[in-house]
């Protein structure tokens, strides 16, 4: 038995650099998953606005002293990012479902579409809650 010429390729993709860099549809993936769980950090912000607005005072007081600093507006501002992304991402998906944009090339169009998409759609919705 001939003895097999060794593969010179990567074994992880935590091997970034020279060995290994993402793709589209990797990067596509992860943005669905943290922009699914980092929804979380505003769902918790939210939730303890209402609460202390069920306590009142004091309570009221510390919550929307949060909520409506910097810290809130950005917290709410990167969840709008991630609902129109985790949202354009869902759409993604149900296209794969039906059996369509399959190949890499768009598989890879429509990653940069979710992720361009999502950008537009958030400055265009802070743009509309301004007026």
């Amino acid at each position: 038995m001939a003895d097999p010429k060794p593969i010179e390729r990567p074994l992880s993709p935590f091997m970034l650099g020279q060995y290994y860099r993402f793709q589209m549809t990797s990067v596509s993936s992860l943005l669905t998953r943290i922009t699914g769980n980092a929804l979380v950090v505003s769902f918790i912000l939210g939730v303890w606005w209402l609460l202390g607005a069920a306590l009142g005072g004091g309570a009221f007081d510390a919550a929307n002293a949060v909520a409506t600093s910097w810290f809130g507006d950005l917290v709410f501002t990167l969840s709008l990012l991630g609902i129109w992304y985790h949202y354009l991402a869902g759409l993604r998906h149900l296209y794969f479902d039906a059996g369509h944009g399959l190949d890499i090339e768009t598989a890879e169009m429509l990653g940069w579409v979710c992720i361009i998409g999502s950008v537009v759609l958030t400055v265009l919705t802070l743009i509309v809650i301004q007026f």
